[in-house]
This record gives structure tokens, C-alpha cells and sequence, in this order.
């Protein structure tokens, strides 16, 4: 068992869909798919900006694409955008995101969170779930002024709990995370709940999980 079990946040612990989630009557039958083009605009900025050597907060990027998303989607009114945003800042946690936390913390393990998300996002995605007690670090790239898959964003686990690479598990549902994870020396495990093929087979995780309640006996 590891000792040093670290999480990405959104799509892993938080449910990034569930702020469309809340308001899918009155988003119309285009919710889902504009929900998934804002969560694609979202990351794509993320990666640009770190490419070009810019840096602009998660949340001004959250927003961001939620308007070219609207825009792309103008069936899905673009009044809910308030709404949509509020949702996002305290999104649902996953069923079993709470459950796992627990049973790690029960079995010794120091937790995390390493995230994209600026530090208010995170803390008021934390409050929402309840999960504060069961984490000891809520670790934001905000630090670094980079996003993930920097390694410099994945040093500041190390850093804060005065590790090697080797020692930390990282945990995500997104592949290019686990990949960034991999390169830089710790344990990656993929949280694949939708049965993606794989990819960067050149950095495999460690593990590959359906669910988050299977980590106990992977970490």
C-alpha cells in the first residue's frame, strides 16, 4: 500500500458534468453535448496557454469556455449562465469519491488533491463534497503558474509532503494526466469509467480502475 495517495480533482473526485446536470430541463436536449464542448474548451486553454508561455486562473478559463460553448450550443439558453457557474464552483462529488477517501484515511494513507483548479474552485468544490476532514493537501498549479502536464505542476506533490516520485500514487480519470504523472515518476493510476482505449502507451499507468472504490487494494 502507498502512503501518499493523491487525487486530480475534476472528472476524478468532482463530477464536471453535474453543473448541466442541475439544470438539464431548461438546457434542453443539446445539455449534454454543450457540456462536453465547455469541458474540451476548458482543457484545450489550459494546454495552449502552458504552450505559449501564458498563464490566466482555471476559473477565467472556466468561463471562458462555458461562453464559447453557449455560443457554439445557442439552443441551451445562455441566461443559465450564472447558474451554470455557481454549479461548477460546488460541484457534486462522485458517489464513491467520499467512500474511498475513507477507507484510505482508515488505512494510514495521507491523501490529496493536485489540480488545475485555482484554490477558491477547489475549496468550494471540498466544502460542497464534505471531503476537507479525509484530505491533507489541497494542492493548486496556481502555485506554479502552470498547468498540468507540466512536471513542475506534479513536483509540488513531492514538495509538500517531502517524498520521492516513487512513493506518491496519483489518481485521475483523465489519460494525459496519468501520462504526465507517469513521466514524472510516480505510480499513475487511471480511473477509466467510460472503457476509453488507452493511450501514450508509452507512459502506462500502474493500474487501470472502473471505479475509485477498487483503489484500496490498487494503491
Amino acid at each position: 500500500m502507498a502512503s501518499i495517495v493523491v487525487f486530480d480533482a475534476y472528472g476524478t473526485l468532482f463530477d464536471v458534468h453535474a453543473a448541466v446536470g442541475r439544470c438539464h430541463g431548461e438546457a434542453g436536449p443539446e445539455a449534454g453535448r454543450m457540456s462536453e464542448i465547455w469541458r474540451a474548451k476548458q482543457l484545450e486553454y489550459t494546454w495552449t496557454l502552458t504552450l505559449a508561455g501564458h498563464y490566466l486562473d482555471f476559473w477565467t478559463l472556466t468561463e471562458r469556455a462555458l461562453d464559447f460553448a453557449l455560443a457554439r450550443v445557442p439552443s441551451v439558453p445562455a441566461s443559465l449562465k450564472p447558474r451554470l457557474l455557481e454549479s461548477y464552483f460546488r460541484l457534486d462529488a462522485f458517489p464513491d469519491a467520499r467512500a474511498t477517501l475513507r477507507a484510505l484515511k482508515a488505512r494510514g494513507c495521507r491523501t490529496g488533491i493536485l489540480s488545475n483548479g485555482s484554490p477558491a474552485m477547489l475549496q468550494g468544490a471540498v466544502e460542497a463534497a464534505g471531503i476537507g476532514p479525509d484530505l491533507d493537501a489541497v494542492l493548486s498549479v496556481d502555485a506554479v503558474k502552470l498547468f498540468k502536464p507540466r512536471p513542475e505542476t506534479y513536483r509540488l506533490v513531492t514538495d509538500h509532503f517531502a517524498c520521492r516520485a516513487a512513493e506518491v500514487t496519483f489518481v485521475s480519470s483523465n489519460r494525459w494526466d496519468v501520462m504526465g504523472a507517469t513521466s514524472a515518476g510516480l505510480r499513475g493510476v487511471w480511473i477509466n469509467r467510460g472503457g476509453a482505449p488507452d493511450e501514450y502507451r508509452d507512459f502506462p499507468p500502474a493500474a487501470v480502475l472502473s471505479e475509485l472504490t477498487a483503489l484500496a487494494a490498487a494503491a
